[in-house]
């Protein structure tokens, strides 16, 4: 790093515009979760950033953009670092420059963390980047971008196979010029999480800055199960992709709640269907999902996308949005089904590749183009 640049404190660059849920009164800016970031429009040769990170098996990915185009993907290994965002840029120009963290919160790995501290710099700060709408995004893995990146033939749960850059949502973001906002986590769903563990639905830390992440004490003085202030930031829509996980329930063997010893299975009739009882208890979840993203978003439209991974919860997902209609006279709302992933469009560990996000970015910019008008 050269000796002539300025180091800025996170909390003097009063143009800084932060991505994600996040305490605003903190004197440094964690990366809690896919999408976290911070975003700068600044003059200068160069731009350097001022990290500290750890973690115990499951590392940290981060991405930097310039200009709106992805330059550079990596981990983030242990301890702190002074990572280059930028240099050797004709220092009368304003450059656009995103830093953010591409992995979900890991919740299996208590100690995964990305904290910034500060900015080295030898150019000045401008006016922060301007964005045309605002949409927030709830999912599993497939809106935590796992598959998007490694081999069909790629296995192994890692952090180098999921990412928020190549994702439908950063896809839809970039297409509408929208700021995205996602709350993901693989393997959760709607009513049971994929294993029938009934603790790992998204709606238990939807109202939390980032719940996601308070599992251990790494990342609690960040003040992560905070309530989140539906009031500072309106998304124009919000759109949930779930249920691939409850649906795997029905095929997966029971699980024992470790806490209070209880065993879930989601089962199957005699004739190979889904219960009617678990069938209702999925759909009044999902009743109670949307009555819950509408009460914090009053205003917000709402879409329910579903079937990336397949469609065998469709019906009874259909039948949710149904109930949820008739009984609130809620018509802000949309079902859409997408595309499944085929030997074409799927990518890594059997998840939706980049071709499948990109269409699934698509059908849903196409629709929310046509909607928030």
């Amino acid at each position: 790093m050269d000796g002539n640049l300025t180091y800025f404190n996170i909390k003097d660059i009063g143009s800084l515009k932060l991505h994600g849920r996040i305490d605003n009164s903190l004197d440094v800016v964690p990366l809690l979760s896919n999408g976290h970031g911070i975003e700068v429009n600044v003059t200068g040769s160069q731009l350097w950033v001022e990290v500290e990170a750890d973690y115990t098996h499951m590392e940290p990915w981060v991405a930097i953009e310039l200009n709106g185009e992805l330059v550079s993907r990596f981990m983030v290994d242990k301890g702190a670092h002074s990572l280059c965002l930028f240099r050797g840029i004709d220092p009368s120009r304003t450059t656009r420059v995103k830093f953010y963290r591409e992995t979900q919160a890991m919740s299996e790995d208590d100690r995964t963390s990305v904290i910034i501290k500060g900015l080295w710099g030898d150019g000045n700060f401008m006016a922060p980047p301007y964005y045309d709408r605002k949409l927030e995004f709830i999912g599993d893995s497939i809106s935590s971008g796992e598959g998007t990146y490694g081999a069909k033939s790629d296995e192994d749960w890692t952090s180098y196979c999921m990412s928020y850059s190549r994702t439908y949502i950063n896809l839809t973001g970039k297409a509408l010029n929208a700021e995205c906002r996602v709350i993901s986590q693989g393997g959760w769903g709607v009513f049971t999480g994929w294993d029938n563990d009934r603790r790992h639905v998204m709606s238990r830390h939807y109202e939390q800055i980032c719940g996601l992440a308070s599992y251990g004490d790494t990342n609690k003085k960040y003040n992560v199960d905070k309530p989140h202030d539906f009031t500072s930031w309106i998304p124009d829509a919000v759109i949930i992709n779930l249920g691939t996980n409850d649906a795997s329930g029905f095929e997966e063997p029971s699980f024992r709640d470790p806490d209070t010893g209880e065993v879930y299975k989601l089962n199957k009739d005699e004739n190979g269907l889904y219960s009617k009882e678990d069938a209702l208890h999925i759909r009044t979840a999902a009743v109670d999902l949307l009555k819950l993203v509408r009460k914090r978003n009053p205003d917000s439209h709402i879409v329910w996308m579903y079937g990336m991974l397949g469609y065998d919860l469709g019906p009874v997902l259909a039948d949710a949005f149904n109930v949820y209609t008739s009984e609130t006279g809620d018509a802000n709302v949309r079902f859409i089904m997408l595309p499944a992933i085929n030997g074409e469009t799927v990518g890594a560990r059997n998840h939706p590749g980049m071709r499948s996000h990109e269409i699934a970015a698509g059908i849903l910019t196409d629709y929310l183009r046509n909607v928030l008008v």
